[in-house]
């Protein structure tokens, strides 16, 4: 199993070498660990998307998390936390699964989003037919034609 980090470079510095501390150990006790510190062109992107068993979104704070619409369009199971917008993307159980995050404990956090991982990448029927699921809602709901439609009707009942 191959573990891809496709984060893009840190936004500071200080992120660059706690992020840079923590591949190289990991990298230490396990093979197959790749970062991609650069930005990749979205051909890139979809590729390593496409490929992928099962994305990850541990984001603790996210306002709607394309990354993750992004996944799913390349029928790519999700594992998020459950914040912010992401739960409005990822359908729990249909598309992905999401994991409860409490500030008040990180370490439980962690340890949850691991197991759901671990258990995706076991599970490869079930993160393929989330990832199918997943591709779908995107067309169904997330499609630029739906997201028109959307705006069209408001705009109508605006305007009575």
């Amino acid at each position: 199993m191959q573990l891809v980090l496709c984060a893009g470079a840190p936004d500071t510095a200080q992120i660059a070498a706690e992020v840079t501390v923590a591949v190289e150990a990991l990298a230490r006790v396990r093979t197959g660990v790749f970062w991609v510190r650069d930005m990749l062109p979205i051909g890139g992107v979809r590729e390593i998307l496409s490929a992928a068993t099962v994305f990850v979104c541990p984001s603790v704070y996210e306002p709607l998390g394309i990354v993750n619409l992004e996944a799913m369009a390349c029928a790519t199971a999700v594992v998020a936390s459950d914040v912010g917008g992401i739960p409005e993307v990822v359908a729990d159980g249909m598309t992905g699964s999401l994991v409860h995050y409490d500030p008040t404990d990180p370490d439980r956090y962690e340890l949850a989003l691991a197991e759901a991982v671990n258990a995706l990448v076991a599970d490869t029927a079930t993160a393929e037919r989330y990832g199918r699921a997943g591709r779908q809602r995107c067309i169904d709901e997330f499609s630029w034609e739906h997201i028109a439609e959307q705006t069209v009707d408001i705009y109508r009942k605006v305007c009575r």
